[in-house]
């Protein structure tokens, strides 16, 4: 089982909880400052923003093999949309993997740490 944040659709409530609905919901938490959150239309991306002292909020679950290889095509890693990554989440929880965002978020419209549909 693989420790998986997610922040966007994914979410519970979202439109792609289903792809994770059977997974095992751990919590709500955030990530530790370091982190932006872009609106790219239809879905967010996360990126570093290592100087930020903003953070993103999300979700943390425990995913199965299988079900990461799905999530890593849904998020487009293949086609480098996104990457996964390790990254460190504020206390009490440690850290997870996420998919991060790798295409410019220049003109596109920051969140305030928060995916809502």
């Amino acid at each position: 089982m693989t420790r998986l944040f997610v922040y966007g659709t994914l979410k519970r409530g979202c439109r792609s909880h289903p792809l994770i609905a059977n997974q095992v919901y751990i919590g709500e938490t955030r990530t530790v400052p370091g982190f932006r959150l872009f609106h790219l239309g239809q879905y967010p991306g996360m990126v570093r923003s290592p100087d930020s002292s903003s953070s993103v909020s999300g979700e943390l679950y425990l995913i199965d093999g299988a079900c990461l290889q799905a999530l890593d095509a849904f998020e487009g890693i293949p086609e480098g949309l996104y990457s996964r990554e390790w990254i460190e989440l504020a206390p009490p929880s440690e850290a997870a993997f996420a998919y991060l965002y790798l295409l410019t978020t220049e003109g596109r419209q920051p969140l305030d740490g928060t995916w809502t549909e």
